[in-house]
């Protein structure tokens, strides 16, 4: 090969490099600018409300009136207290509901089944992550309730309690994975010199292994509650939409995810009830955000720990 080809197919090399790193680089800003993108787009949208219609944030965040008009001249109320207060209940019920057997079955896997057993259990949770959200609510609106009905007082089965259930499923092995590789992570020489001091294998457990992975625990939980709080469809099919309060457990209610994807296909574009909406879209990126924003700082601060 004489010195001027090998030159030639050096310059190639070269510039296939540079156009691959320049490839590179353009999707990884891309991907990193898309969430902020996302998230001004919402907020331009969801300001309609506060500029351009008239609205206080504080009748949007404590009114129980959700009367929005769906004309461009407004003059409807937009109190949006009732679905926030149904998202906040219905997830925290649903982690009440999920984190201890999520932590029971992590515990399990980690600390008491054999190799061969935590083989076969690990795939069957981490199948519950790919099952469709449709296939929970089908379930939920099929068996779990008519079988409320039956153990409880409810009118009509559809109801807070219904909601939470679904998603306390549907969260589980979100926990279960996070908490159970935080629980493996620990080096084994801490629960060797707990077994040295005489600990047994749950004050081993219980002093040494949760503490130490407490993080990845945490992490689990806050990223469980992120899809609890963002979950529409499961939701909507066992929850009842009833625009109310959430006063019982065994009573209809709804939730901001529920009410946007419900009602964001029949309102004007341009009234001040898709702005509303819009407005819900944007309070939910923003919770997202604070949890993930959440994370990173517990992590931060474990780093520093370390």
């Amino acid at each position: 090969m004489s010195e001027e080809t090998m030159l030639q197919h050096a310059a190639r090399v070269r510039h296939q490099e540079l156009l691959s790193s320049t490839g590179v680089k353009v999707c990884g800003i891309a991907a990193a600018l898309l969430p902020f993108c996302i998230g001004a787009f919402l907020m331009i949208r969801g300001a309609e409300t506060f500029f351009v219609f008239g609205h206080s944030l504080t009748e949007f965040l404590t009114s129980g009136v959700w009367q929005p008009s769906d004309s461009i001249e407004g003059g409807g109320q937009v109190g949006a207290a009732m679905f926030i207060s149904g998202s906040v209940v219905i997830c925290f019920l649903a982690l009440v509901l999920a984190l201890p057997v999520s932590l029971a079955a992590a515990i399990y896997m980690t600390e008491i089944a054999q190799p061969s057993t935590r083989r076969k259990v690990q795939p069957l949770i981490e199948l519950f992550t790919g099952i469709p959200s449709v296939i929970y609510g089908w379930i939920g609106l099929t068996v779990l309730i008519p079988l409320l009905r039956k153990i409880f007082p409810m009118p009509f089965g559809f109801s807070v309690l219904a909601a939470s259930i679904v998603l306390a499923v549907m969260i589980f092995p979100v926990i279960t994975m996070m908490a159970s590789d935080a629980m493996m992570a620990v080096p084994n020489s801490w629960r060797d010199a707990a077994y040295g001091l005489g600990a047994t294998r749950w004050e081993t457990i219980r002093t040494v292994v949760i503490p130490a992975a407490k993080t990845g625990i945490f992490t689990g939980i806050v990223l469980g509650l992120a899809r609890a709080l963002g979950e529409a469809l499961a939701v909507a099919m066992v929850v009842g939409q009833m625009k109310k309060f959430p006063t019982s457990l065994f009573l209809p209610a709804t939730t901001m995810t529920t009410v946007i994807a419900s009602d964001m296909g029949s309102a004007m574009e341009g009234g001040e009830y898709n702005a509303a909406l819009w407005t819900l879209a944007f309070l939910l990126f923003a919770l997202s955000f604070i949890l993930i924003f959440i994370i990173h700082m517990v992590g931060k601060d474990k780093l520093k720990e370390a």
